[in-house]
C-alpha cells in the first residue's frame, strides 16, 4: 500500500502510541528503591536551580554576589551529577541498560548537553576561562538547557500516568463476555 492509500486517523481520533513501559518494566519501576530516589532528587535539583537561577541572574543585574552565585552553581552542578548517575542506574534496573533505553533515549541525549554544559562551566571556574561574567552566562546556558530536559521528563510522566490511567481503566473490561 502506497502513502496515499493509508488510511488515516478520522478528525479528532485518538493517534495510538505504544505504553511508555512494558507490564514488566513497570514491576520493575514500581519495585525499585531508585524510583523514590528519582522522585526525592528531581524536586530538590528543581528547587536547587530555582535558588541558584535567581543569584546568578542577581549577579548579572548588578554584580553583586559573585561567591554566593558560584556556590550555587556548584551545588546545581553536583545534584545534576547526582541524579544523572542515579538516573542512569534506574534506567538500568527497569530498562535493562543505563543509558539511552529507546523510552527515554531523547531525553537521555539532551541530558549529555546538560551535563556538557554544567561541565564546561566547572572547566571555566577552575581555569578562570571567560572571567566572572561569562562563567554565570555559561551557567544559564546550563539552566536553560536543563529546563528543557526536565520539561522532557515531565512530559514521560504525564505520559506514564496516562497509559496507567488506560490500562487502570481497560482492566474492568478483561474477561467480561458480551
Amino acid at each position: 500500500m502506497n502513502r496515499s492509500q493509508r488510511p488515516t486517523p478520522a478528525p479528532g481520533a485518538a493517534v495510538q502510541r505504544p505504553p511508555l513501559y512494558t507490564a514488566e518494566q513497570r514491576v520493575r519501576r514500581d519495585q525499585s528503591a531508585w524510583t523514590l530516589v528519582q522522585g526525592i532528587l528531581a524536586p530538590v535539583q528543581f528547587l536547587v536551580f530555582l535558588v541558584s537561577a535567581a543569584l546568578v541572574l542577581r549577579f548579572l543585574a548588578n554584580g553583586e554576589g559573585l561567591m554566593a552565585a558560584t556556590i550555587s552553581v556548584l551545588v546545581k552542578t553536583l545534584v545534576l551529577y547526582t541524579i544523572m548517575v542515579t538516573g542512569a542506574i534506574w534506567e538500568k534496573v527497569v530498562f535493562g541498560q543505563y543509558l539511552f533505553a529507546p523510552a527515554f533515549f531523547w531525553e537521555d541525549v539532551f541530558s549529555m548537553l546538560v551535563l556538557a554544559l554544567h561541565t564546561a562551566y566547572l572547566v571555566a571556574l577552575v581555569t578562570g576561562a571567560l572571567g566572572p561574567r561569562g562563567q554565570m552566562l555559561l551557567a544559564l546556558a546550563a539552566y536553560a538547557t536543563y529546563v528543557v530536559n526536565a520539561a522532557q521528563f515531565v512530559w514521560k510522566l504525564r505520559l506514564a500516568r496516562l497509559d496507567e490511567a488506560a490500562r487502570r481503566g481497560a482492566a474492568p473490561m478483561q474477561g467480561v463476555v458480551a
